[in-house]
């Protein structure tokens, strides 16, 4: 359970871009990012939305047998990236916190930036 970084930036580009999505995407799918970030544009022109959006993903994600789950809300303020982590030591999954998000496989979290004591809302598996 550790961080990786991360970051398939064609131009080494980091978080100043908003890229986390075709980031921790193009990680999970084992795509460049040049590829997931087309085939979020082809999504976002299909739902008439911009490639980046929570819809647009989110229905990407699905399509390609992602579910969409809550974290339990026994501590909202107090489980981590790092915890679930710890927690699922095995699968591929994307974690969201409502401004970010982020890859994990197999118990290791892949960004461009430590983003372990984040606090997710909600993962795909």
């Amino acid at each position: 359970m550790a961080y990786v970084y991360y970051n398939p930036n064609p131009s080494n580009k980091r978080q100043s871009i908003g890229d986390c999505v075709i980031r921790a995407i193009s990680k999970i799918f084992n795509y460049t990012w040049d590829r997931t970030y087309a085939e979020l544009c082809v999504e976002g022109f299909q739902l008439k939305d911009w490639g980046n959006s929570n819809e647009v993903w989110d229905s990407y994600l699905r399509k390609h047998g992602f579910k969409r789950n809550v974290i339990p809300n026994t501590c909202p303020m107090c489980y981590t990236v790092s915890d679930f982590c710890h927690d699922n030591p095995n699968g591929v999954f994307l974690l969201a916190t409502g401004s970010h998000v982020i890859a994990v496989v197999d118990g290791n979290y892949y960004d461009s930036w430590d983003s372990g004591q984040e606090v997710p809302i909600y993962y795909y598996k």
